[in-house]
């Protein structure tokens, strides 16, 4: 083992060489300094086990040393044996009170100074190992928790192309959409967590749609009214898919979105007629996202809109099926929503 290191801080010359024949004679490795600012700045360089430190001292005494030494988070954990000749109860208290763990009385007794030293050393060694013991949990818990993350967003993802590749879309689709409802979602101010949540959660929002029959799902002409009300069902099937047991924020939200991003500003969407801001902000800023893609992708029954025909229909949309703000948003962002669609088209892709 490496020797341990002890600071003895005393104004008095003939102390210090008394005091730190006793430590080296103690195998222990020992610095002497003379007064309390030599001290704090020895404990970065020479980073004691523990310090022995004279009360009495001009400038700084030993308390305040203490108490400077305790107040910072790098040298709290120091042990402190304060040697005083001061033997009233306020100035132990005292001393307590600034942190120090023990005391040596003057002129020091060498068998009391090494009991001391060694049981204060003994409590330093098992308080580091703890310490380090914890952070090494910490460091095992955190690489778990993203491993797990990371996977459970593999699965996240893997949902929503499943629902996808359902409804004759490309995957590029959700990946496009998402990262636009991202984009709206710091354009509001929601905060860069939040923000990542929709991302991760909007590809989920159709999910609903494995659960919705071929002959409905992919029936090339218009659906009659009994198809159109099977059709709507994909939001609450997409809600119960997504609920469980074990929630977190990130299928909480996934499952919010699945069942509110068809509802309207105005009242007239479904599946639960919600209007204004009864409407979740993350699926009225989905609603959009979706829409804006889908109108400026093709589709097996329509060609890709312009990005100005498209801005043209969701302007008319206003304060029916999306909120007036978050079309003002939309707006104000289109060239880095164009960029998205553009870094992420499917011509793109294909070639």
């Amino acid at each position: 083992m490496l020797t341990q290191r002890i600071l003895a801080v005393d104004d008095d010359a003939r102390n210090l060489k008394l005091i730190s024949t006793m430590i080296r004679q103690q195998g222990y490795d020992c610095l002497c300094v003379e007064d309390g600012h030599s001290a704090l700045a020895a404990v970065e360089q020479y980073r004691p086990d523990l310090m022995l430190v004279d009360v009495m001292m001009p400038g700084m005494d030993g308390f305040e040393l203490t108490q400077q030494l305790k107040a910072n988070e790098q040298t709290r954990n120091i042990p402190i044996i304060l040697v005083t000749a001061l033997t009233d109860r306020d100035s132990r208290l005292q001393g307590l009170e600034a942190g120090a763990e023990e005391f040596v009385s003057k002129p020091i007794d060498r068998v009391e100074l090494s009991i001391r030293l060694r049981n204060l050393l003994r409590l330093k060694e098992y308080s580091d190992f703890l310490s380090e013991h914890k952070s090494l949990l910490e460091l095992q818990v955190e690489a778990r928790t993203k491993e797990l993350y990371e996977t459970r967003l593999e699965v996240v993802r893997s949902l929503g192309r499943a629902a996808e590749f359902r409804d004759n879309e490309t995957g590029l689709h959700i990946v496009r959409m998402s990262k636009i409802s991202q984009l709206m979602a710091q354009a509001i101010g929601l905060g860069e967590k939040q923000a990542e949540l929709i991302l991760n959660a909007a590809p989920m929002h159709d999910i609903g749609k494995v659960g919705i029959p071929d002959s409905v799902l992919l029936k090339p002409g218009k659906l009659t009214s009994e198809e159109w009300d099977i059709m709507k069902t994909h939001t609450t099937i997409g809600h119960q898919i997504l609920s469980g047991e074990n929630s977190s924020d990130l299928m909480d939200m996934a499952k919010i979105i699945a069942l509110c991003h068809h509802e309207k500003w105005d009242g007239s969407g479904y599946p639960n007629g919600l209007k204004g801001e009864a409407i979740p902000i993350e699926a009225r800023i989905v609603a959009l996202a979706d829409v804006f893609d889908a109108l400026t992708n093709d589709r097996p029954y329509k060609k890709a809109w312009s990005i100005e025909e498209a801005l043209t229909e969701i302007d008319k949309q206003r304060n029916q099926h999306f909120e007036s703000r978050l079309v003002n948003v939309f707006i104000d962002i289109i060239p880095q929503v164009e960029q998205i669609s553009q870094q992420y088209s499917d011509e793109t892709y294909a070639a």
